[in-house]
């Protein structure tokens, strides 16, 4: 199967659009876990998908925005398989084939079978998205914030019974507008200055899942502060021992809403997001 292969086709529905008034990123993630479990079926894959729990490494590139009323459909196939199997999936806008987001998938410490693995060499298509940039890391999130905090719930679950990847990025998402509410960029700010946070770069890594009826907890830090970009770096854990379920380093800007263009931080949102701002590597 040395080829791109149709993996998901759709449209973004009204109410899966949020405040910035394009598709949410949850719903992204929904659609690209649809794909990434039809293209392991595709790929002789079942097995570990279903009966495993592993490492998982998600990159997102948006190259441009999908708005109420777009349709879309997924292309995917294998990218690579050492150190660890790679999946690529790419987002096509269906009216003009344009590809809008490109998307690398990791499986970190999954088992193949040296066969299943000889077989795949065969399938792996050139990946022709994006590099994956480097991005630093915090040295400590000591400084990070409480940004959601809740238990899981069965319409979590994905149909293997696991906490599903839109439910990871729906909390995230409860956390970026926790975050721009203590920075100022509040739910009136965004209404009246026609403002919003518009998200070009996501790098989520899943380390383990959340049963139903845990408890989770994610605490958010700055880790890039700009002009008009922010980068954020979100961790899910179990508040009880510590333990991370999830990470994500979202790197986006302030959106004017109708030039649909990066806009300038107001000085007092950059002085008080500079207090959230987490000592990184050099």
């Amino acid at each position: 199967m040395a080829e791109w292969t149709e993996t998901f086709r759709g449209s973004v529905a009204p109410w899966e659009c949020d405040i910035t008034e394009h598709f949410t990123i949850a719903y992204y993630a929904d659609r690209i876990d649809q794909a990434s479990i039809t293209l392991a079926d595709l790929l002789g894959l079942s097995e570990p998908v279903n009966t495993g729990v592993f490492p998982r490494r998600f990159t997102l590139r948006f190259m441009r925005e999908l708005r109420a009323g777009a349709s879309f459909h997924i292309e995917s196939a294998p990218i690579g398989i050492e150190p660890a199997l790679r999946l690529g999936h790419r987002v096509v806008d269906s009216a003009n084939g344009e590809t809008i987001t490109w998307v690398e998938e990791a499986w970190e410490t999954a088992q193949l079978p040296d066969a299943q693995r000889k077989s795949l060499s065969d399938a792996v298509m050139i990946w022709e998205g994006p590099e994956i940039e480097q991005r630093p890391n915090p040295i400590s999130t000591a400084g990070a914030i409480a940004t959601a905090r809740g238990r899981v719930r069965p319409s979590d679950l994905d149909e293997f019974g696991r906490f599903s990847l839109a439910a990871f990025v729906h909390r995230f998402t409860d956390a970026v507008i926790q975050v721009s509410a203590a920075i100022g960029m509040t739910g009136d700010y965004m209404k009246t200055e026609r403002r919003g946070y518009s998200t070009f770069e996501l790098a989520l890594r899943i380390a383990g899942v959340p049963r139903v009826g845990g408890r989770y907890l994610i605490e958010t830090g700055i880790v890039h502060l700009g002009s008009s970009s922010i980068r954020l770096l979100h961790r899910m854990t179990d508040p009880r021992s510590g333990h991370e379920f999830a990470r994500l380093s979202q790197f986006g800007v302030q959106l004017d809403l109708d030039a649909r263009r990066p806009a300038p931080l107001p000085p007092p949102m950059r002085a008080a997001a500079a207090r959230l701002v987490l000592p990184v590597k050099s």
